[in-house]
């Protein structure tokens, strides 16, 4: 296709994404502005912006303010990481799931904490400490920090019927985040929780997520010994 009418972001993403396939915009080579683009696809600029930032979201397209969109001289492909619902993923493998909350209060967080928060001193956040189990045996447990200002509802929700983690993901839209992946050697309270020796390796995820006020939570995800994640690229 040279031209048309292309009414959704999908479709204009759709014939560049052939062009670039094509080879007819060459890596390295940059391609015409939003507003040449909106005229030759017969659509809105803004239905050309969505598109271009879908793509330079995957790598393909390099966009620099003010010195215009090229294509990516050596595309970096990326892996789309989401919040899963815990339940979900024990789910999905056949087992049954259940969770328990081993503490709930309100707290002053430490300052390694506030500073991830950003939060003021002196200011208390919800702190909750779960544990979540598949056919019965410790899976994964969750060292969690909300700012209840950031969600309005936390303080009275009911956190034993559904999981902090299945609450928030159905309840609280966020508009960033943040993952960080590490491991550790099991301690004397990570191997009590997870039901596994001291000195065992554990994988951990580090996750935050913000509005543009607030950030909302903060989560440290401890991971019994065996477990695996998977990505797609």
């Amino acid at each position: 296709m040279s031209g048309g009418d292309f009414n959704s972001w999908q479709s204009v993403q759709a014939e560049v994404l052939r062009r670039i396939n094509a080879r007819e915009w060459k890596p390295g080579e940059f391609i015409p502005n939003e507003a040449e683009l909106a005229l030759k696809f017969n659509c809105a600029r803004a239905t050309v912006n969505r598109a271009l930032r879908a793509l330079a979201e995957t790598g393909l397209l390099d966009r620099r303010r003010k010195a215009g969109t090229r294509v990516a001289l050596n595309p970096v492909r990326k892996a789309t990481l989401a919040i899963p619902v815990i339940r979900y993923e024990i789910e999905g493998k056949g087992q049954s799931y259940r969770h328990t909350v081993l503490s709930r209060k309100s707290a002053v967080p430490p300052s390694g904490i506030r500073a991830r928060m950003r939060t003021e001193p002196g200011v208390k956040l919800t702190h909750l400490v779960t544990l979540h189990l598949a056919d019965g045996k410790p899976y994964v447990f969750g060292d969690r920090w909300i700012n209840p200002e950031a969600v309005p509802g936390i303080e009275s929700a009911d956190l034993t019927a559904k999981s902090a983690n299945e609450w928030l993901v159905a309840n609280v839209p966020f508009e960033g985040g943040d993952f960080s992946f590490s491991a550790m050697t099991a301690g004397p309270r990570e191997a009590e929780i997870l039901a596994c020796k001291e000195g065992e390796g554990l994988f951990v995820i580090d996750r935050s997520t913000w509005n543009s006020t607030h950030v909302i939570t903060s989560v440290r995800l401890t991971f019994a010994p065996g477990y695996r994640m998977h990505t797609e690229i």
